[in-house]
């Protein structure tokens, strides 16, 4: 029987936000029930954040939002996905911040990937990443799918695989006993 349930709000309505969101909490928190309530909230930055600071500052103010609208929970998470170019070349990632009721808080960055030239073209030329992807790859709405990661590796990485270990490791400083 779980010992309690922890209420968990999600910036974002994205399902494989969500569930990322869920299945890292299950694994850090095994002995809880999960509440997820998702909350649409701003994020301060362009739809498309296009460096690795403004994705980190969209993941936090998307917290601070969330925090103001649902004041009640025991955890908020913000995701927010970016672009940056490296030597040139177009990565994508994503910034996970978690805040916990006890005003501590824990910021990670997933695994950073190349992105092809002609998504890096389309991008540049205005689209957003989603967009760009189901362009390229004849796909639809594949943000809330497999995304850039799940089209480039043939579905052994997903976006929602790599959110949910980018936050697992986000919530290691609550449950670790080195920052008890």
């Amino acid at each position: 029987m779980p010992e309690k349930a922890l209420k968990v709000v999600v910036t974002s309505f994205n399902p494989v936000k969500i569930e990322a969101v869920r299945q890292a909490f299950l694994s850090q928190f095994s002995s809880c029930e999960v509440e997820i309530e998702p909350v649409q909230v701003d994020s301060g930055v362009a739809d498309q954040p296009m460096t690795d600071e403004e994705t980190r500052l969209g993941a936090k103010n998307r917290v601070a939002s969330a925090q103001l609208k649902m004041p009640h929970a025991d955890y908020w998470v913000g995701l927010e996905g970016g672009l940056d170019f490296f030597d040139g070349q177009m990565m994508a990632f994503a910034w996970m911040v978690v805040a916990a009721a006890d005003d501590r808080i824990s910021e990670t960055r997933s695994a950073t990937l190349p992105l092809p030239p002609e998504v890096q073209k389309l991008v540049e030329g205005g689209l957003e990443l989603g967009a760009a992807n189901d362009r390229v790859f004849s796909t639809l709405n594949s943000k809330q799918a497999g995304g850039a990661y799940g089209l480039l590796t043939d579905g052994l990485m997903t976006r929602e695989s790599i959110y949910t270990q980018t936050l697992i490791l986000a919530l290691i400083p609550f449950v670790h006993e080195l920052w008890s």
